[in-house]
């Protein structure tokens, strides 16, 4: 009997729902670059929201992995579930941090005629998901567009970084320095 009045009253109770958030950003970036700074889950110095993770370098993520992440928030640790993997696609992952709440992340990243749209979808369930949801939402606002602006920063720096290309006049110009100067001697002759 007592069965059954506790499924009535969590069906009934309309806080109990899940609170859901998606956010989208539109990058000039390639799916590759984005993606492979998705899936870097060792360097999430771009993220509001995780301080650093247990990750080591070069790990791929693939359905089961469980590591360990601090939060900015509170330094408190963390332990996130990677329940799937579409490569180049989508990576969802469930985050671990309190008894009452479930938090499950999703990042998808998507070619379209703009550019390539990045998406961050956040779904917390249980009856500490309210307060836990005032606390991050300004920060899972953020998530996305940090990661494109991580991204896009990169790529400025790389392109910044490489050596300018020489023009054919300077080279030209270098070609008849060196024949003045060397041809000097033998004109004087």
């Amino acid at each position: 009997m007592l069965g059954f009045w506790f499924r009535w009253v969590r069906r009934e109770v309309g806080w109990f729902r899940p609170l859901v958030g998606t956010y989208q950003v539109v990058s000039s970036a390639s799916v590759d670059v984005l993606w492979r700074k998705v899936v870097n889950l060792a360097d999430v110095s771009w993220h509001p929201l995780i301080a650093r993770t247990n990750v080591p370098q070069g790990l791929i993520p693939k359905p089961g992995l469980i590591y360990q992440a601090v939060t900015r928030m509170l330094p408190i640790p963390i332990h996130i579930f990677v329940e799937r993997v579409s490569p180049k696609e989508l990576l969802s992952v469930r985050v671990l941090a309190f008894p009452g709440v479930e938090e499950r992340v999703t990042y998808r990243v998507e070619s379209t005629l703009c550019g390539t749209r990045v998406s961050y979808s956040v779904t917390l369930r249980g009856w500490l998901s309210p307060l836990i949801w005032s606390l991050i939402r300004p920060y899972a606002a953020r998530v996305a567009a940090e990661l494109v602006q991580a991204v896009e920063r990169e790529s400025q720096a790389s392109t910044q970084e490489t050596p300018p290309l020489r023009s054919p006049l300077q080279d030209l110009l270098g070609v008849a320095i060196m024949v003045y100067w060397i041809g000097c001697p033998f004109i004087a002759n």
